[in-house]
């Protein structure tokens, strides 16, 4: 059980990105109320929390409406994470970010702008690499308890999510922009390892190795 925590709660810390993500939001809410900043942080959450569980129990039986094997799932999967991580090592990730905010900010400023559905809830949360692991995840799981699991790691990283939130002003000025893109560069070399693994895994399972 300790095994599949750690497992889960690494996995979806670095396809979600609180380092990277935090940022943004900060971005996006300059300027705006205390008030607000909580209220888009609080909302940001819970809608990425929705997508996320909506994915996680209903995306096996999409895959068999669609006769897509979970192996195949993986393997796909394992190759969009594995994407991600070049983007994260080579900084394109944040730079796709950064200009999603930037379009949402040339907009009308005379009233703040509700970014909690987009582009904070999805895709900067619960974006394609945080449905696909929690689909995996949730697909693999052989009970109750480890669905449980499972769940309470992805909790976790949202918790985490909601505490940077509300608290971005203070960390980013003590964290730099430096250290969060060196953060972002180690979890970018730890998901390509994940997504390795996956694609293995998937492959040894497609064809019925090992």
């Amino acid at each position: 059980m300790i095994e599949l925590f750690v497992s889960a709660f690494v996995t979806f810390f670095v396809v979600i990105d609180p380092p990277g993500v935090m940022p943004i939001f900060g971005g996006l809410t300059d300027g705006a109320s205390p008030r607000w900043r909580r209220t888009m942080a609080i909302k940001s959450v819970i809608i990425a929390t929705f997508v996320i569980l909506g994915f996680g129990y209903g995306g096996e039986w999409l895959l068999r409406q669609l006769h897509v094997s979970l192996d195949a799932f993986r393997i796909a999967g394992g190759v969009l994470l594995f994407l991600m991580a070049l983007e994260m090592l080579f900084e394109k990730r944040t730079e796709r970010r950064e200009g999603r905010a930037e379009a949402l900010m040339e907009g009308d400023h005379a009233a703040p702008v509700d970014i909690s559905v987009f582009p904070m809830g999805i895709p900067m949360l619960a974006g394609p690499g945080t449905i696909a692991s929690a689909m995996l995840f949730m697909g693999s799981t052989a009970s109750f308890a480890e669905q449980g699991i499972v769940l309470a790691a992805i909790g976790v990283n949202l918790l985490i999510c909601l505490v940077s939130f509300l608290a971005v002003g203070p960390i980013m000025r003590v964290m730099g922009d430096t250290i969060a893109a060196m953060i972002t560069r180690i979890l970018g070399v730890i998901l390509a390892a994940l997504s390795a693994q996956l694609i293995i895994d998937g492959v040894s399972g497609a064809f019925g190795i090992g």
